[in-house]
Formats: C-alpha cells, structure tokens, sequence
C-alpha cells in the first residue's frame, strides 16, 4: 500500500495506524515527550496529570502497544521508556509523504510555467 511504498517498509499499514493513533491524544504526546527526555516511572508520570493512575496506565498502554515507548519493572515500580526506533520509522514515512507532495507542486509548477510560456 502506499504507507508501505513511501516508508520502504519501515512501518506497515498497521503499525503506522497504531503509531499515528497513539500521537493523536495530547496527553500520550506529552508522555511520550517526558519519556524521550528520561525514562520514567508510570507513578512518576500520573502525578503530572489530572486522571487518575488508572487512565495514566491505559495512555501508556496505547504508546506501548503502538511501540512508542516500553515498559519494564524496577522494583514495584513500573518505568517507560521511549522507543527512539519507532519513532525514526515515522519519521521516514512523514518524509515521504513530503517528497511526495514536494513532487505533485513542483509538476504543478512545470505545468503552470508550461503555460505561461505558450501564451
């Protein structure tokens, strides 16, 4: 598919659909920010927020499951980390989607200085 065609099978169709979800919500987006800056125990995270540790727990499963960020245990506490690998496969497919349009204006372009020129 055309996710598939641009990224160069950095992300498939559902990877990049889980991934794209994920940073939809404001909330994940500044989770995930705070874990690229360090890693972080969910605890830690929920007292930033006004949610419960409930909802600060589903956030960070979505980011999980898009593979955003990971978990693992360090004692009883619970640490996110992010995922700087998803993150560059993202990257890649957004750039291709610029090459992409950079493409359709610079044709546009031609074909409008085509004119031009004829008349």
């Amino acid at each position: 598919m055309v996710v598939d065609l641009l990224a160069g099978g950095a992300l498939s169709e559902p990877e990049a659909d889980r991934v794209f979800r994920a940073l939809a919500d404001a909330t994940r987006r500044d989770i995930l920010a705070r874990a690229i800056e360090r890693e972080q125990s969910v605890s830690a995270l929920a007292r930033r927020y006004e949610m419960s540790l409930t909802a600060v727990q589903k956030h960070v499963a979505v980011l999980e499951r898009a593979a955003l960020v990971s978990k693992h245990r360090s004692g009883r506490e619970q640490h996110v980390a992010a995922n700087p690998e998803t993150l560059r496969k993202a990257t890649r497919l957004l750039a291709g989607f610029e090459r992409l349009w950079v493409q359709r204006a610079t044709k546009i372009a031609e074909i409008l200085a085509e004119e031009e020129a004829r008349t």
